[in-house]
């Protein structure tokens, strides 16, 4: 291997760790100390979870997701969004289709609900380390929230400013931290070597039996250890398929080593409140604090990962029509993946606020973490299924299979945290999807109302007003097809007269492909009428000005439709209301302001 190549194999690795394995990285912290505070740490059940979270990980996250899911990517972008334009190439249409569209927006929205848990679970559990630094051994719980608190608020200020400059160095502060999990897991493991033969399965087989119904409950705390595993396939995009999978290797033995660690610790200390701080504190006490703040400094990061993935899934649905136009700010010149989105990042802030003084320690907030992971698995593994059933991958349905069976039941144990806080997961998720379904019925319903008019007809009364005579220089006219013709446009030319030199129809449309811009001028579609259409891929972002200088068009004004919707249905009361709060189309585009002329059409819904 030569030296550049060696660089950019390491670097791509270290590069993967900062931006991918965050939170997952940080399960440690907290996993085994929630399990044993509802489970007794004899060595049958200590060895008994480790091999359910041996197995958990290699199945949920391993298979799941670095092998099947990651197989499944469309121009090098992963998530669910990419699975739902994957099904809509191969299925067409049809009840199926229509069900896998349901599907991906429910993942998507309890995806973006895990944003608010993520953040708020790992910044709060590092946070608690410094109850075992000497002298703090009192601080009080409030004083420990508000500091997550403040930690988070700086965090997301900082988001304005853009990741880019900063990600350089996470990937090295992951490096040392996974280090040092992995040297604190060996160190444990020598007190105790017996420990390794814990990932035995028949460990876990025995723990079920043992411990009957209370033990399948314990399998929604088990879950917390691959919380973060969706992120490989969800930021597939931002590093490419292969340094994630070969980062996962590493981080998945020094997860792994270290909750062995952690197991024999127990083992031998069951009084311990909080097993992985209180396993390092024993083991190096001057490195203590500097661990501590390793930690702090890890969780920042995974919240990080976290909210930069939220950014990246909304704005996967703006372009693609599933959620309202938002104001987007692009914080790199080199970088696509690097957005700020405004009103997403202050919601996210408020939503991982309320939460950490909600449940006010990481132990309560356990309760509410992880349906939403295994709900998303669940979905990701249905329509992973229903892909490879119409593809020549057929052979992989049966293993699929398998690993749902396996999401359905980590699902079906996390219900019984609904009433210790779960709840909150589905509230959290209901917004986005609740969002996702009225914006979704609302553009349709409102399509059909405009009433919009064919090409041919339209042509017929242009051409004689055009024969009237016309104003010099270029009007531009935004359509959503250039052979269909928006009231407003009709309202503008054929009604009020206003027609110009040039007047170009242009028209945006975006592709089931992640990247790309083609554009296609189509001239003389009648005397003075041209269509000017663009096509780009559902994460590109688009320059129109330059596109249009590029193809001689220079306007002179440039119209738009508005909607003033009047209904009594109150859904789409809700509707009229998320459209007049989101940017417009013009607005979303940043198209010059000098020029803009709005045309309102009223219309009944």
């Amino acid at each position: 291997m030569d030296s550049s190549k060696q660089e950019s194999f390491w670097g791509g690795i270290v590069k993967a760790l900062g931006l991918v394995f965050g939170d997952i990285g940080t399960s440690p912290i907290y996993t085994l100390t929630v399990i044993f505070t509802l489970t007794r740490p004899t060595q049958e059940n200590v060895f008994g979870i480790l091999s359910l979270v041996f197995w958990t990980m290699t199945i949920l996250v391993t298979c799941e997701y670095a092998w099947l899911a990651m197989s499944l990517g469309k121009k090098g972008q992963g998530g669910e969004i990419v699975l739902r334009e994957i099904l809509i190439k191969l299925l067409r249409q049809g009840r199926l289709l229509a069900f896998a569209g349901i599907l991906s927006f429910l993942g998507v929205s309890l995806l973006l609900g895990d944003g608010v848990i993520t953040p708020a679970i790992s910044i709060l559990s590092a946070v608690e380390g410094m109850h075992l630094v000497p002298g703090f051994e009192q601080i009080p719980q409030w004083v420990l929230v508000v500091i997550a608190a403040l930690i988070a608020v700086s965090l997301f200020f900082f988001q304005s400013h853009g990741t880019d400059r900063v990600a350089g160095i996470f990937g090295p502060i992951m490096v040392v931290y996974f280090g040092a999990l992995f040297v604190s897991g060996v160190t444990s493991i020598a007190t105790m070597p017996s420990v390794i033969t814990a990932i035995n399965p028949w460990h876990a087989v025995e723990f079920f039996r043992n411990n009957g119904l209370p033990g399948f409950f314990v399998l929604s705390e088990v879950i917390l250890c691959s919380t973060g595993g969706e992120a490989l396939y969800a930021d597939m995009g931002h590093l490419g398929k292969r340094p994630i999978i070969r980062a996962w290797y590493f981080v998945f033995a020094a997860l792994m080593i270290n909750y062995l660690g952690q197991g024999a610790y127990v083992i031998q200390n069951p009084e311990t409140k909080n097993l992985l701080f209180g396993m390092i504190k024993g083991q190096a006490p001057m490195l203590y604090i500097p661990f501590l703040l390793l930690t702090i400094m890890a969780t920042i990061i995974a919240s990080q990962a976290i909210i930069s993935g939220v950014f990246s899934i909304v704005y996967q649905g703006i372009t693609t029509r599933l959620m309202p136009l938002m104001r987007v700010e692009y914080t790199s010149t080199h970088l696509q993946s690097q957005i700020y989105i405004p009103a997403v990042n202050w919601s996210l802030m408020v939503a991982v606020i309320m939460v950490m003084f909600l449940f006010r320690k990481s132990g309560n907030l356990a309760a509410a973490y992880g349906m939403a992971v295994t709900g998303s698995m669940t979905i990701t593994a249905i329509m992973m299924m229903i892909v490879f059933a119409n593809t020549t991958k057929k052979w992989k349905v049966p293993i699929v299979a398998v690993i749902f069976l396996i999401d359905l039941l980590y699902l079906l144990s996390t219900f019984s945290k609904i009433p210790h806080g779960a709840y909150w997961s589905i509230i959290l998720a209901s917004i986005p999807l609740g969002t996702i379904l009225i914006w979704t019925r609302g553009q349709k319903s409102l399509y059909r109302a405009l009433k919009p008019l064919d090409l041919d007809t339209f042509m017929l009364s242009y051409q004689q007003i055009r024969a009237k005579g016309y104003i010099p220089g270029t009007g531009i006219f935004f359509t959503r097809e250039k052979d269909v013709i928006p009231p407003y446009l009709v309202h503008c030319i054929i009604r009020s007269n206003i027609l110009y030199e040039r007047n170009v129809l242009i028209s945006i449309n975006r592709t089931d492909e992640p990247f790309g811009v083609y554009t296609c001028l189509t001239e003389g579609m009648g005397p003075g009428l041209d269509a000017f259409e663009i096509q780009a891929g559902y994460m590109e972002v688009l320059d129109i000005e330059t596109l249009m200088k590029e193809n001689s068009i220079v306007g002179k004004v440039i119209f738009y439709g508005v909607e003033d919707i009047s209904t009594m249905n109150p859904v789409w009361r809700v509707f009229s209301v998320i459209k007049k709060l989101t940017p417009n189309f013009v607005q979303f585009n940043k198209l010059p302001a000098s020029k803009l002329q709005g045309v309102v059409t009223r219309v009944e819904m």
